[in-house]
């Protein structure tokens, strides 16, 4: 059973269950492959704004459904990482939507609580296998696609992935300055 945090803002905090099956690296870039429990999930989908808009957007309305804005009235409590898909154009930039994935917590697996805001879905999605890089910091749109390049690069000639999407994840509060946790997550293919 995972160690549960106490954080006051948001109640119980647990991780996304994973498993790790490799641990790699290039030159300053090390990375674990990891096969990540599928479940429930809360999506929202923001179209035609840049990345860090759509975030500005979609986290609120996550972050309140989890909180308690939903048909039981019930605060959940968070699972860590929050993950956003984002979708690369052939150049590598982004293209202007993004998909944001809250694993709802375990205990709410196999009821969740109905959202009350229509643009929150409850889909269930299969186990990912991804190659994880982490970096810290505040991060941006250009720090995840920096971080993707990197990844895909010492990928190189060792492991397929899906070029069409992958995922950007979060682990801290906005209101945490330092030792924050971010990845970039690129699908196996």
């Amino acid at each position: 059973m995972l160690g549960m945090i106490k954080n006051s803002l948001f109640g119980s905090i647990e991780t996304w269950p994973w498993q790790v099956l490799s641990k790699g690296g290039k030159e300053d870039v090390s990375f674990e492959e990891r096969t990540c429990e599928g479940g429930r999930f809360a999506t929202v989908e923001v179209t035609d704004k840049p990345v860090d808009e759509g975030l500005r957007e979609a986290m609120p309305k996550v972050m309140k459904y989890v909180g308690g804005t939903n048909d039981k009235g019930i605060g959940m409590g968070m699972t860590v990482p929050i993950s956003f898909a984002v979708f690369p154009g052939d150049d590598g930039s982004l293209q202007k939507k993004l998909k944001v994935w809250f694993r709802i917590p375990n205990q709410f697996q196999s009821n969740p609580p109905v959202p009350t805001d229509d643009s929150i879905k409850i889909e269930e999605r299969e186990s990912i296998t991804v190659y994880s890089l982490q970096f810290g910091g505040y991060a941006k749109e250009a720090d995840y696609v920096a971080h993707a390049a990197q990844l895909r690069t010492a990928l190189e000639g060792t492991a397929s992935c899906r070029t069409d999407v992958y995922f950007c994840t979060g682990y801290d509060p906005p209101m945490k300055p330092y030792g924050r946790r971010n990845e970039v997550w690129l699908l196996k293919a």
